[in-house]
């Protein structure tokens, strides 16, 4: 049935192919993640997002997505600076968040 538009490939969410062992390894550790309301202060005031294309939204909708490979190339370009953490009106520690991808795509058979 042709309803006048489709979908672009890029922004396709297939729900199968969810991997959440990194989202829930994240979680478990770091509860401040919970509470994000994707307000893009984060992303507004990263050092890696001036001088790269990384994004905290982006990594975070990446990380809840289960999109493991996508994850990997993006949390490289993660400074760990801490700016992100100083404007989340929310307290989130995102420097953690981080810190606990890296470990879990590290360890990521184990989990």
């Amino acid at each position: 049935m042709d309803f006048g538009f489709s979908t672009i490939d890029t922004r396709v969410i297939e729900i199968d192919k969810f991997d959440t062992k990194i989202l829930k390894y994240v979680l478990q550790h770091e509860k401040s993640m919970l509470v994000c309301m994707s307000c893009g202060g984060c992303t507004a005031t990263c050092s890696a997002g001036n001088l790269t294309d990384f994004n905290v939204r982006r990594m975070q909708i990446m990380l809840r997505r289960g999109e493991v490979e996508k994850l990997q190339t993006e949390i490289n370009k993660c400074m760990l600076c801490g700016k992100c953490m100083l404007v989340c009106p929310r307290g989130v520690n995102l420097r953690n968040v981080a810190m606990l991808i890296k470990k879990a795509l590290v360890n990521y058979k184990d989990l």
